[in-house]
């Protein structure tokens, strides 16, 4: 009522000064005047906003609070010092244990020509006696498990090298059942018979090689492998016809990546237009120095055709300590290639392998905090193993943990066919029940991809996807549309259960 007299006052005002508008009669101006004035007091107010002003939101204090993960600024009050119960390192403080150059100094090995560090390490680290591996009963003497671990070497297609921190996340009152320790030294004992089908090379990949260091098989994305090192070597590792040393069962085709290799593989890379996603592995992205890392990255960025790179590494499963490791470069070198990509549109992630939850502790949440503050995407891929992670409890377990890393479970893969592994091989019904059965117990977009790498070179496939499976003879068969050169477009592509699962001919 207020603002419309307002109005109305001040359009006649304007009507009175318009010589194009006729006068309004003396005696109604004089009624109108009349009420505006009464007014008076209420029109000199200023009047009220339609929409109101918003209420001004208090400036955020310069100092944000320290999440309550922030690796501590002094080495002292480490919430686990895990390490300690291991006799080499009792006195070992954390200022050294989280040093990455201390980590790979003390890696534990076992090589034909140096002094074998894996049996001192043993002889000091086992008890007198350990219970025998699940499904033998009884226990043996520490002698009798050292010669037990000596047979396994022999028949072994990797040779054992380990770091510290993942050799003090095993449980070594119980060894042979522990699952990080499965993964990671052979037993003798154990071992079994390879299937007839399994090779050295399972995925074909050197007939997909169009010069050193690259594979390439799929259309738009490239294996560049510029290391044949790892910070520990697996056993059941894809490449073990070229990676780590030679044992007696395999001498190794190593690639190392000369700058000229490099360079000739870059040169590949960037005459290809239709190639956009490269992958950096090896061996193990984490032993590529930080200048030949960030050398790397950098050409990725520059290269017109590339939208998208990963650098695979275990880094973060076992030596997580190297990314807290503030006297080590690779870390920041590593935050430094992201932020460029993320300026010139593109993005970098890291692919890490996880494969069981043991091998997360506090500093893995501490390490991977830093990479989620630094803005870094990290991905995760593990192998399905059998005594290690081939059940639903634990398969849950580690998902959940790695999501409350922010760790994106990216892949489960069916154990690739290669030699000396077949007691950790599983049939594919293991991984089609777990897929089934972990479905809705945990958010849907953490739910990973259950994927057999199929032999002989046909690239990833859901293990659902298989086009017939028979359980009884442990054959599953697959096909591969996205492949369609190198006489790949019909082909059929098998996967061989461990024989033990078999029941037919």
């Amino acid at each position: 009522m207020l603002s419309s007299t307002h109005r109305g006052h001040q359009a006649l005002v304007h009507m009175k000064r318009s010589s194009a508008i006729p006068r309004t009669s003396p005696s109604i101006v004089r009624r109108l005047s009349t009420s505006v004035h009464r007014q008076d007091a209420l029109v000199t107010r200023p009047l009220p906003e339609l929409i109101p002003r918003p209420v001004p939101i208090p400036a955020a204090p310069r100092a944000l609070p320290v999440p309550y993960l922030a690796w501590p600024r002094t080495p002292l009050g480490a919430p686990d010092e895990f390490w300690r119960p291991i006799p080499q390192w009792k006195d070992i403080p954390l200022k050294d244990f989280a040093s990455w150059r201390w980590g790979v100094k003390n890696a534990v090995e076992a090589k034909k020509d140096k002094r074998d560090k894996l049996m001192d390490f043993l002889h000091a680290a086992l008890p007198e006696e350990v219970p025998r591996a699940k499904g033998l009963h009884g226990l043996q003497s520490r002698l009798e498990f050292m010669a037990d671990v000596v047979t396994g070497l022999r028949n072994s297609a990797m040779s054992v090298r380990i770091m510290p921190y993942i050799l003090s996340r095993i449980n070594w009152t119980d060894p042979a059942n522990d699952p990080i320790f499965r993964q990671f030294i052979p037993l003798g004992s154990i071992m079994i018979d390879d299937h007839e089908f399994c090779k050295l090379d399972s995925l074909n990949e050197k007939n997909d090689r169009p010069v050193d260091l690259i594979v390439h098989r799929y259309p738009d994305k490239a294996l560049f492998l510029p290391t044949s090192v790892c910070p520990t070597y697996c056993l059941f590792c894809t490449r073990s016809y070229g990676i780590g040393a030679n044992t007696v069962e395999v001498t190794k085709e190593h690639y190392r990546g000369s700058l000229d290799k490099i360079n000739a593989a870059f040169d590949y890379i960037e005459s290809q237009e239709g190639l956009h996603d490269i992958v950096v592995s090896g061996g193990d992205a984490f032993y590529l120095s930080a200048d030949v890392l960030e050398s790397i990255g950098d050409r990725l960025i520059a290269s017109k055709n590339i939208e998208r790179f990963r650098f695979a590494s275990k880094g973060l499963a076992v030596a997580p300590h190297r990314f807290l490791d503030q006297e080590d470069p690779w870390t920041d070198t590593l935050i430094r290639i992201s932020d460029r990509a993320k300026r010139a549109g593109k993005h970098m992630a890291l692919h890490t392998h996880f494969n069981h939850p043991n091998e997360i502790s506090w500093i893995t949440e501490r390490a991977s905090l830093k990479l989620l503050q630094a803005g870094i995407t990290v991905r995760n891929q593990t192998v399905l193993l059998r005594g290690v992670n081939d059940n639903v409890d634990t398969m849950s377990t580690l998902i959940k943990k790695l999501g409350k890393m922010a760790i994106q479970p990216y892949y489960v893969y069916q154990c690739d066919m290669v030699p000396k592994i077949e007691h950790l091989r599983t049939p594919l019904r293991t991984i089609l029940d777990i897929e089934s059965q972990i479905q809705g117990t945990v958010a849907g977009f953490y739910i990973p991809k259950f994927v057999v790498d199929l032999p002989g070179g046909g690239g990833k496939r859901p293990a659902s996807l298989c086009e017939s499976y028979d359980r009884k003879k442990g054959i599953s068969t697959f096909t591969q549309p996205a492949l369609k050169s190198k006489g790949r477009g019909d082909k059929v592509y098998k996967y061989y259960d461990p024989v033990e699962f078999t029941s037919g001919p």
